[in-house]
């Protein structure tokens, strides 16, 4: 690779640090009031009590819990994308990977806090944690709400180290390329990185292990967030398939996430000769597969109670689908299926606005189908006199809304202190492409390492 080229690379992937535009400036000001109103709801929560929730008998889990699904299904965005893509020796995967890790690490950070947020006591959270202590108190193993804390914590740990470790190189880079106290900062991060073959051997079998190990936990933690459902005998949760169907709806609602964010950044960075349209093609069609796969386990899951007719179970799929939840439930329907399927299948219309709008459709789609799955089974128990309703309060709406902005927040920071397409993989990537052999790899890791 010439040295003009090698250069232009740099300038381009590295402008999101080095330039601080008013655009990222207007998007930070935006998502950190929403942060405050989130917060501020919270502490109103935190001093009145839980009652300043729409929370009633029997609904006891509502939109936190949702919420808590729902972003622990986007972290699948990430590591899991990034890893099968890496594992497979995806090509194409190269400036799309650290977007994907990105929302991993900050999906799973905010839907970790909500079971939190939920407690009536949340100041007593760490009771939660097996550890000896001279109250006498343990945990219930029993229960998947623990199952969960072990799970969260390792996909996040995990997720950490697997983001952490592609972005060596890169933090070099910008060790060497900064002053003042960026540099030291990146000193500190960049760990002593040189780009020597040794170090580059090392770093190569360190990612391909994190990213063999991280299939299975991030496969594992979406599967045991489903037992909080599966392992109690409500009607319409008590069901062998939410464990695979829980995991294809995170995958599903993960790619949508990705192909966003991607839209914003190549929007906003100007990004257009590295997030390509052949980047949005190929995960327009991952979303269109996993969209049929969701419509699979959908229709699986309906028709099986359908089918039954056992009169709790139908008492909620009667809610849902001719009930008051109907209007919610088609609109899932045709969010999740109805509009993404049609428009991803067709290639004049898997363009980069084409799969942005179906993804958005997706989100969408998904938080409802969460909200699907846990308000009407808790508003139609098995005893009829206990029936209920539910309706969210303000302090639920502003929690939500702080959490999205929230996620606005860490990836506008994220993306200002790091380069969000890793700079040393599309630089490998291209090489690759221009002159295939055995010395490849050696030019490409000096030019990344910026020797």
């Amino acid at each position: 690779m010439d040295r003009a080229r090698d250069e232009q690379i740099n300038r381009d992937l590295l402008r999101s640090v080095r330039e601080t535009g008013w655009g990222w400036r207007i998007v930070v000001a935006i998502s950190g009031m929403g942060l405050m109103a989130g917060v501020a709801a919270f502490a109103y929560q935190w001093q009145e009590g839980i009652g300043v929730w729409g929370l009633n008998r029997p609904v006891m889990w509502a939109f936190d819990i949702t919420n808590f699904v729902f972003w622990i299904g986007i972290s699948h965005a990430g590591t899991l994308i990034s890893a099968i893509l890496r594992v497979t020796g995806a090509g194409w995967r190269r400036p799309v990977t650290r977007c994907a890790e990105a929302i991993t690490v900050f999906a799973l950070m905010i839907g970790a806090l909500f079971p939190i947020i939920h407690l009536g006591r949340p100041w007593v959270f760490y009771w939660l944690v097996p550890y000896p202590n001279e109250r006498g108190l343990w945990p219930n193993f029993r229960s998947p709400l623990i199952w969960d804390f072990f799970a969260i914590n390792a996909y996040l740990m995990g997720s950490l180290i697997y983001l952490y470790l592609p972005l060596i190189p890169d933090l070099a880079l910008l060790r060497d390329t900064s002053r003042g106290l960026r540099k030291r900062i990146y000193s500190v991060l960049s760990a002593g990185w040189r780009g020597t073959a040794l170090q580059w051997d090392r770093l190569e079998k360190a990612v391909r292990v994190m990213a063999v190990i991280i299939i299975p936990v991030a496969v594992s933690v979406h599967t045991i967030v489903s037992w909080d459902f599966a392992m109690a005998i409500q009607p319409m949760w008590h069901s062998t398939i939410f464990g695979p169907y829980f995991v294809a709806g995170a995958i599903f609602s993960g790619i949508a996430a990705l192909i966003i964010a991607m839209a914003a950044l190549r929007r906003v960075f100007h990004l257009e000769n590295y997030l390509k349209p052949v980047h949005f093609n190929n995960l327009g069609l991952l979303l269109l597969t996993m969209s049929l796969i969701w419509f699979y386990f959908t229709f699986s899951e309906y028709l099986t109670t359908w089918y039954g007719n056992e009169p709790m179970e139908k008492a909620v799929f009667q809610s849902k689908i001719s009930g008051p939840y109907s209007p919610l439930f088609f609109a899932m329907v045709a969010c999740c299926f109805l509009i993404p399927a049609p428009m991803l299948a067709i290639k004049k219309l898997r363009t980069i606005t084409g799969t942005v709008i179906a993804s958005a459709c997706v989100v969408v789609g998904m938080w409802i189908e969460r909200f699907l799955i846990i308000v009407p089974t808790l508003s139609h128990p098995r005893l009829t006199f206990n029936w209920g309703s539910y309706k969210p309060t303000w302090v639920e709406i502003a929690i939500m809304t702080g959490s999205f902005s929230y996620f606005v927040l860490l990836y506008a920071v994220f993306v200002k202190m790091f380069p969000i397409v890793s700079v040393w993989e599309f630089k490998e990537g291209l090489a690759s492409q221009t002159q295939p052999g055995p010395a490849t790899d050696k030019k490409v890791f000096r030019a990344a390492s910026g020797d």
